[in-house]
């Protein structure tokens, strides 16, 4: 016969795996507030292209051309009429018009309100990402000092502890 505890095991063993399935998260991104670097200019919008970076081109996505900057760099843009800004990451070279300092995809000039006026004047602050931690040791964390107690190497020793 087989003992209840072995039972117990199967069960929280089936129970834990249920729980560990993963749900899809939102990695959620925070910024440094002070840009390292801001320009102001003339904003347009461009479709049907590739870019330069070589991914595909995607008219929805949150991207933009610029001339320097990095590809994957992370760019506030702000509408100087409205006040209004999106996140844009560089993905391409560009604007090839003088007097122009960034082209966005259709999907952020809609998402910033510039899209039907073509262009508009806009701030390009340039953002530094900082890093998240994404699951942080709360017991340590809390206290600033390593926990004293050794952590167990069996979560389930106590089920197989002699009585």
């Amino acid at each position: 016969m087989i003992p209840l505890r072995y039972h117990l095991l199967v069960l929280l063993s089936l129970t834990l795996g249920a729980c560990a399935t993963k749900v899809s998260e939102r990695k959620r991104t925070l910024y440094d507030p002070k840009p390292t670097h801001v320009q102001t200019g003339i904003a347009s919008w461009y479709r049907d292209h590739r870019t330069a970076s070589g991914e595909r081109f995607n008219v929805n996505a949150m991207c933009a051309a610029h001339r320097t900057l990095p590809f994957g760099s992370k760019v506030r843009v702000v509408d100087l009429k409205t006040g209004h800004s999106v996140i844009v990451r560089i993905n391409d070279r560009g604007p090839y018009i003088r007097g122009r300092i960034i082209d966005l995809t259709v999907g952020a000039a809609r998402e910033l309100g510039t899209y039907h006026r073509g262009i508009a004047q806009v701030r390009i602050e340039v953002l530094r990402e900082i890093p998240v931690l994404e699951k942080p040791n709360l017991r340590t964390a809390a206290s600033g000092t390593k926990s004293k107690k050794p952590a167990s190497p069996n979560p389930f020793a106590f089920l197989f502890a002699e009585r």
